[in-house]
């Protein structure tokens, strides 16, 4: 125990480096805990779509136009909001947001569950991580 404590006096710079890592890793994982259980892999996504589940794409429509997931419905992060008509019709729904990276659609999530949506999941990786796994999209 003693030469621990004599190798802190000597080396402050390593031990500082060391506890700000650990700090950062700590807190790096803790919020990925808090955010993973309302993010879902394109493989679970499929999973809940093909048992009824509603994708919202939250991109802008030129975006969506270029490319989507099958009956997804285009709602732009601007929009959304519980009154909304669309959105209004899925309260009881399972809902998949939807975004590029996956960003705008986490955000788009805790939006629907602030406004009393149960059931909301992020695609994790958004389109990018869709396209990864090879899932098709339509024009």
């Amino acid at each position: 125990m003693g030469q621990l404590a004599e190798h802190i006096a000597n080396h402050p710079f390593l031990v500082a480096g060391l506890v700000a890592m650990l700090v950062g890793v700590a807190f790096f994982e803790f919020r990925q805990r808090a955010q993973g259980q309302n993010n879902v892999s394109a493989a679970d996504a499929v999973k809940l779509i093909n048992k009824g589940a509603v994708v919202i794409d939250v991109r802008k429509p030129a975006d969506y136009q270029a490319g989507h997931i099958v009956n997804s419905k285009n709602v732009e992060l601007s929009e959304v909001r519980p009154d909304q008509a669309v959105l209004k019709k899925q309260k009881n729904k399972v809902l998949i947001t939807v975004c590029d990276n996956g960003f705008m659609s986490s955000r788009a999530a805790a939006l629907l569950r602030k406004a009393g949506f149960d059931k909301v999941f992020s695609l994790k990786g958004g389109l990018n991580g869709w396209r990864a796994e090879n899932l098709p999209l339509v024009k």
